[in-house]
């Protein structure tokens, strides 16, 4: 029984969405699954998919805050 845990960012596809839609959500489960499926011949029924939402402060990378990072690299600092 594979568990497949999915991390994303609390932001949106586009600037006008704050998170992941429902339907993105739903693409990615049926996505994960065929694909465990496809390559491992492991059932549909038998595969659990997990979406965890990290919001924006609780994530970085570059040893900044992501928003500081993505801030200093538009200006050219990073």
């Amino acid at each position: 029984m594979p568990i497949v845990t999915i991390q994303i960012t609390r932001e949106g596809s586009s600037p006008e969405r704050s998170a992941a839609t429902a339907e993105e959500k739903a693409a990615l489960i049926k996505g994960v699954s065929e694909l465990l499926r496809d390559v491992l011949n492991k059932p549909l029924d038998a595969t659990f998919v997990v979406i965890e939402e990290v919001e924006l402060d609780n994530w970085g990378w570059g040893g900044l805050p992501a928003m500081e990072f993505r801030q200093r690299r538009q200006a050219g600092k990073a």
